[in-house]
Protein backbone atom coordinates (compact mmCIF):
# COMPACT_ATOMS: atom_id res chain seq x y z
CA UNK A 1 0.00 0.00 0.00
CA UNK A 2 1.47 3.19 -0.99
CA UNK A 3 1.60 5.65 1.24
CA UNK A 4 -0.51 8.13 -0.29
CA UNK A 5 -3.58 5.07 0.09
CA UNK A 6 -2.10 5.14 4.12
CA UNK A 7 -2.84 8.85 4.64
CA UNK A 8 -6.21 9.05 2.83
CA UNK A 9 -7.59 5.95 4.91
CA UNK A 10 -6.28 7.43 8.12
CA UNK A 11 -8.24 10.60 7.26
CA UNK A 12 -11.05 8.93 6.48
CA UNK A 13 -11.45 7.06 9.95
CA UNK A 14 -11.15 10.96 11.61
CA UNK A 15 -13.77 12.16 9.32
CA UNK A 16 -16.48 9.01 10.15
CA UNK A 17 -15.55 8.31 13.63
CA UNK A 18 -16.62 11.85 14.90
CA UNK A 19 -19.82 11.59 12.83
CA UNK A 20 -21.18 8.05 13.67
CA UNK A 21 -22.56 8.61 17.24
CA UNK A 22 -23.50 4.91 17.51
CA UNK A 23 -19.65 4.23 17.83
CA UNK A 24 -19.63 6.60 20.72
CA UNK A 25 -21.19 7.76 23.69
CA UNK A 26 -20.30 10.89 26.61
CA UNK A 27 -21.14 10.55 29.76
CA UNK A 28 -21.10 13.37 32.39
CA UNK A 29 -18.71 12.69 35.62
CA UNK A 30 -20.43 13.61 38.54
CA UNK A 31 -17.57 14.73 41.45
CA UNK A 32 -19.04 14.44 44.83
CA UNK A 33 -17.30 17.24 46.36
CA UNK A 34 -16.27 20.89 45.05
CA UNK A 35 -13.08 21.49 43.47
CA UNK A 36 -13.22 24.89 45.77
CA UNK A 37 -13.86 23.03 48.89
CA UNK A 38 -10.45 21.23 48.63
CA UNK A 39 -7.88 22.59 51.40
CA UNK A 40 -4.51 23.25 50.94
CA UNK A 41 -1.51 22.31 52.82
CA UNK A 42 2.25 21.70 52.70
CA UNK A 43 4.76 19.29 54.09
CA UNK A 44 5.68 21.43 56.95
CA UNK A 45 2.25 21.43 58.35
CA UNK A 46 1.47 17.89 57.65
CA UNK A 47 4.56 16.85 59.54
CA UNK A 48 3.60 19.41 62.50
CA UNK A 49 0.19 17.92 62.41
CA UNK A 50 1.77 14.22 62.93
CA UNK A 51 3.94 15.21 65.82
CA UNK A 52 1.00 17.93 67.60
CA UNK A 53 -1.12 14.77 67.33
CA UNK A 54 1.40 12.34 68.80
CA UNK A 55 1.78 14.64 71.75
CA UNK A 56 -1.18 15.48 72.45
CA UNK A 57 -2.69 12.10 73.25
CA UNK A 58 -0.70 10.13 76.03
CA UNK A 59 -3.46 7.84 77.30
CA UNK A 60 -6.72 6.54 76.27
CA UNK A 61 -9.33 4.17 77.66
CA UNK A 62 -12.47 3.41 75.22
CA UNK A 63 -15.38 1.18 75.27
CA UNK A 64 -15.46 0.06 71.38
CA UNK A 65 -17.68 -2.32 69.37
CA UNK A 66 -15.54 -5.08 67.69
CA UNK A 67 -16.04 -6.48 63.89
CA UNK A 68 -14.02 -8.82 62.95
CA UNK A 69 -13.56 -10.89 59.43
CA UNK A 70 -11.30 -13.45 58.80
CA UNK A 71 -10.13 -14.55 55.02
CA UNK A 72 -9.80 -12.95 51.65
CA UNK A 73 -7.84 -14.54 48.54
CA UNK A 74 -5.42 -16.75 50.03
CA UNK A 75 -8.62 -19.01 51.97
CA UNK A 76 -11.17 -18.20 49.16
CA UNK A 77 -13.81 -16.97 51.15
CA UNK A 78 -14.43 -14.14 54.18
CA UNK A 79 -15.72 -15.26 57.30
CA UNK A 80 -17.78 -12.63 59.47
CA UNK A 81 -17.58 -12.83 63.05
CA UNK A 82 -21.07 -11.36 65.23
CA UNK A 83 -20.19 -7.80 66.69
CA UNK A 84 -19.24 -7.88 70.42
CA UNK A 85 -18.14 -5.44 72.90
CA UNK A 86 -14.65 -4.55 74.16
CA UNK A 87 -12.19 -1.77 76.25
CA UNK A 88 -9.15 -0.37 75.14
CA UNK A 89 -6.57 1.37 77.09
CA UNK A 90 -3.50 2.74 75.97
CA UNK A 91 -0.76 4.66 77.60
CA UNK A 92 2.28 6.27 75.97
CA UNK A 93 4.92 4.89 74.71
CA UNK A 94 3.80 1.32 74.42
CA UNK A 95 1.13 0.09 76.88
CA UNK A 96 -1.99 -1.38 75.32
CA UNK A 97 -4.52 -3.50 76.98
CA UNK A 98 -7.62 -4.74 74.74
CA UNK A 99 -10.55 -6.85 76.51
CA UNK A 100 -13.38 -8.49 74.03
CA UNK A 101 -17.05 -9.69 76.02
CA UNK A 102 -19.05 -12.59 74.75
CA UNK A 103 -22.51 -10.67 72.86
CA UNK A 104 -25.31 -10.82 75.21
CA UNK A 105 -23.79 -12.64 78.08
CA UNK A 106 -20.72 -10.16 78.50
CA UNK A 107 -18.20 -13.03 79.64
CA UNK A 108 -14.38 -12.24 78.34
CA UNK A 109 -13.78 -13.65 75.31
CA UNK A 110 -9.95 -12.74 75.32
CA UNK A 111 -8.02 -10.53 77.34
CA UNK A 112 -4.80 -9.10 75.87
CA UNK A 113 -1.84 -6.84 77.10
CA UNK A 114 1.68 -5.64 76.18
CA UNK A 115 4.57 -3.05 76.88
CA UNK A 116 5.28 -2.78 73.56
CA UNK A 117 7.80 -5.79 73.40
CA UNK A 118 6.12 -9.10 75.24
CA UNK A 119 2.98 -9.94 75.33
CA UNK A 120 -0.02 -12.00 77.35
CA UNK A 121 -2.96 -13.15 75.50
CA UNK A 122 -5.61 -15.12 77.81
CA UNK A 123 -8.54 -16.92 76.02
CA UNK A 124 -11.07 -18.53 78.53
CA UNK A 125 -12.70 -20.88 76.35
CA UNK A 126 -10.09 -22.61 75.56
CA UNK A 127 -8.30 -21.83 78.57
CA UNK A 128 -4.96 -20.87 76.73
CA UNK A 129 -2.92 -18.08 78.25
CA UNK A 130 0.01 -17.18 75.85
CA UNK A 131 3.28 -15.46 75.84
CA UNK A 132 5.19 -14.04 73.23
CA UNK A 133 7.08 -11.41 72.18
CA UNK A 134 5.98 -8.87 69.79
CA UNK A 135 8.39 -9.12 67.02
CA UNK A 136 8.80 -12.79 66.86
CA UNK A 137 6.52 -14.12 64.02
CA UNK A 138 5.06 -17.43 64.14
CA UNK A 139 1.96 -17.70 61.31
CA UNK A 140 -0.99 -19.77 61.96
CA UNK A 141 -2.75 -19.90 58.58
CA UNK A 142 -5.68 -22.30 59.96
CA UNK A 143 -6.32 -19.49 62.88
CA UNK A 144 -5.49 -15.74 61.62
CA UNK A 145 -6.24 -14.44 64.40
CA UNK A 146 -3.86 -15.93 66.75
CA UNK A 147 -1.48 -13.99 64.50
CA UNK A 148 -2.90 -10.81 66.15
CA UNK A 149 -0.32 -8.70 68.89
CA UNK A 150 -1.37 -5.73 70.61
CA UNK A 151 1.11 -3.94 68.77
CA UNK A 152 -1.21 -4.09 65.84
CA UNK A 153 -3.78 -2.53 67.50
CA UNK A 154 -1.47 -0.07 69.23
CA UNK A 155 0.52 1.20 66.11
CA UNK A 156 -2.94 1.36 64.17
CA UNK A 157 -4.92 3.50 66.88
CA UNK A 158 -1.76 6.18 67.33
CA UNK A 159 0.31 8.07 64.91
CA UNK A 160 3.80 7.44 66.14
CA UNK A 161 6.10 11.02 65.77
CA UNK A 162 8.80 11.48 63.01
CA UNK A 163 11.62 10.00 64.01
CA UNK A 164 14.37 12.59 62.82
CA UNK A 165 17.42 10.62 63.86
CA UNK A 166 16.25 7.86 61.62
CA UNK A 167 13.32 8.58 59.45
CA UNK A 168 13.03 11.09 56.59
CA UNK A 169 9.24 12.38 55.32
CA UNK A 170 8.57 12.69 51.41
CA UNK A 171 5.72 14.32 50.58
CA UNK A 172 3.39 13.00 47.92
CA UNK A 173 0.69 14.73 46.45
CA UNK A 174 -1.75 12.50 44.92
CA UNK A 175 -5.05 10.40 44.95
CA UNK A 176 -7.38 7.66 46.63
CA UNK A 177 -9.34 5.29 45.11
CA UNK A 178 -12.84 6.07 47.03
CA UNK A 179 -16.13 4.18 46.71
CA UNK A 180 -18.96 6.69 47.14
CA UNK A 181 -22.56 6.82 47.29
CA UNK A 182 -24.65 4.02 45.03
CA UNK A 183 -20.90 2.18 44.61
CA UNK A 184 -19.80 4.74 42.44
CA UNK A 185 -15.95 4.86 42.15
CA UNK A 186 -13.98 8.44 42.11
CA UNK A 187 -10.69 9.73 42.76
CA UNK A 188 -10.48 11.68 45.87
CA UNK A 189 -7.27 13.84 46.05
CA UNK A 190 -4.90 13.71 49.29
CA UNK A 191 -1.70 14.21 50.32
CA UNK A 192 0.69 11.38 51.61
CA UNK A 193 3.34 11.37 53.93
CA UNK A 194 5.85 8.85 53.14
CA UNK A 195 8.42 7.76 55.85
CA UNK A 196 11.93 6.22 54.61
CA UNK A 197 13.34 4.45 57.85
CA UNK A 198 17.07 3.66 57.47
CA UNK A 199 18.95 1.26 59.58
CA UNK A 200 22.86 1.27 58.85
CA UNK A 201 23.40 0.99 54.93
CA UNK A 202 19.47 0.13 54.43
CA UNK A 203 16.26 2.38 54.21
CA UNK A 204 12.83 1.14 53.22
CA UNK A 205 9.20 2.83 53.18
CA UNK A 206 8.18 2.49 56.35
CA UNK A 207 4.79 4.36 56.96
CA UNK A 208 2.71 6.15 54.85
CA UNK A 209 0.02 8.53 56.11
CA UNK A 210 -2.49 9.92 53.57
CA UNK A 211 -4.45 12.85 54.67
CA UNK A 212 -7.81 13.63 52.75
CA UNK A 213 -7.78 17.33 51.11
CA UNK A 214 -11.53 17.24 51.96
CA UNK A 215 -10.12 17.80 55.72
CA UNK A 216 -6.51 17.85 56.14
CA UNK A 217 -7.63 14.77 58.30
CA UNK A 218 -5.61 11.55 58.17
CA UNK A 219 -7.97 9.19 56.61
CA UNK A 220 -5.53 6.01 56.01
CA UNK A 221 -2.00 4.79 57.44
CA UNK A 222 -0.29 1.74 55.98
CA UNK A 223 2.68 -0.07 57.78
CA UNK A 224 5.04 -2.19 55.55
CA UNK A 225 7.73 -4.28 56.74
CA UNK A 226 11.55 -4.28 56.03
CA UNK A 227 10.90 -6.19 52.87
CA UNK A 228 8.64 -3.74 51.18
CA UNK A 229 5.64 -5.91 52.13
CA UNK A 230 2.40 -4.19 53.15
CA UNK A 231 1.52 -5.21 56.90
CA UNK A 232 -1.44 -3.16 58.24
CA UNK A 233 -3.29 -1.03 56.44
CA UNK A 234 -5.53 1.31 58.97
CA UNK A 235 -8.40 3.36 57.65
CA UNK A 236 -10.03 6.07 59.87
CA UNK A 237 -13.35 8.16 59.15
CA UNK A 238 -16.04 10.08 61.03
CA UNK A 239 -13.89 12.02 63.48
CA UNK A 240 -14.77 13.53 66.99
CA UNK A 241 -13.86 15.96 69.27
CA UNK A 242 -12.79 13.93 72.45
CA UNK A 243 -11.82 16.24 75.69
CA UNK A 244 -9.98 18.35 72.49
CA UNK A 245 -8.65 15.81 70.79
CA UNK A 246 -9.97 14.87 67.04
CA UNK A 247 -9.90 11.25 66.98
CA UNK A 248 -11.79 8.81 64.51
CA UNK A 249 -14.87 7.57 65.72
CA UNK A 250 -14.79 4.38 63.16
CA UNK A 251 -10.92 2.57 62.91
CA UNK A 252 -10.72 -0.76 60.59
CA UNK A 253 -7.43 -2.93 60.60
CA UNK A 254 -6.54 -4.62 57.77
CA UNK A 255 -3.53 -7.19 58.04
CA UNK A 256 -3.50 -8.48 54.32
CA UNK A 257 -0.69 -10.99 54.78
CA UNK A 258 -2.93 -12.97 57.63
CA UNK A 259 -6.09 -11.89 55.95
CA UNK A 260 -8.30 -10.59 58.73
CA UNK A 261 -9.98 -7.65 59.60
CA UNK A 262 -10.63 -5.62 62.63
CA UNK A 263 -13.10 -3.17 63.12
CA UNK A 264 -13.55 -0.58 66.05
CA UNK A 265 -16.47 1.42 66.51
CA UNK A 266 -15.87 4.00 69.52
CA UNK A 267 -18.78 4.32 71.69
CA UNK A 268 -17.08 5.94 74.64
CA UNK A 269 -13.84 7.82 74.95
CA UNK A 270 -11.85 8.83 77.40
CA UNK A 271 -8.67 10.76 76.75
CA UNK A 272 -5.72 11.88 79.02
CA UNK A 273 -6.75 10.70 82.09
CA UNK A 274 -4.06 8.72 84.62
CA UNK A 275 -3.97 4.92 84.00
CA UNK A 276 -2.42 2.92 86.47
CA UNK A 277 0.09 0.12 86.18
CA UNK A 278 -2.29 -2.36 87.33
CA UNK A 279 -4.60 -2.16 84.34
CA UNK A 280 -1.80 -3.44 82.11
CA UNK A 281 -1.50 -6.43 84.37
CA UNK A 282 -2.59 -10.00 83.33
CA UNK A 283 -2.61 -12.52 85.51
CA UNK A 284 -1.80 -16.11 84.66
CA UNK A 285 -4.79 -17.91 85.20
CA UNK A 286 -4.21 -21.09 87.43
CA UNK A 287 -4.56 -24.69 85.59
CA UNK A 288 -4.35 -22.46 82.13
CA UNK A 289 -2.40 -24.15 79.48
CA UNK A 290 0.81 -21.95 79.03
CA UNK A 291 1.74 -21.94 75.11
CA UNK A 292 5.07 -19.66 74.81
CA UNK A 293 5.51 -18.53 71.07
CA UNK A 294 9.23 -17.43 71.20
CA UNK A 295 10.57 -20.68 73.73
CA UNK A 296 11.38 -18.37 76.71
CA UNK A 297 10.50 -20.30 79.88
CA UNK A 298 7.34 -20.18 81.73
CA UNK A 299 6.48 -16.67 84.24
CA UNK A 300 5.45 -17.17 87.21
CA UNK A 301 1.65 -16.42 88.21
CA UNK A 302 1.18 -13.16 88.98
CA UNK A 303 4.01 -11.78 86.75
CA UNK A 304 2.73 -7.85 85.07
CA UNK A 305 3.52 -6.67 82.02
Amino acid sequence: MSLNSRSLIILLVLFVFPLSGCLFHTHKVVQPYSLSSLKMSNKAELLAYIDSQAAKIQTMQATVDIDTAVGGEKKGKVTEYEEIRGYVFARKPAMLRMIGLFPIVRNRAFDMVSDGEQFKVWIPTKNRFIVGKNDVVTPNVQQPLQNLRPNVIYDALLLRPIDPQTETAVLEDSTETVVGEKGRIYERPDYAIDIIRAQGSDSWLSRKIVFSKLDLLPDRQLIYDQSGKLVTDARYSNYQDYSGVQFPERIEIRRPQEEYDITLHIVKMDMNLPLSNDKFVLEQPAGAQVIHLDGNPQPQAGGSQ
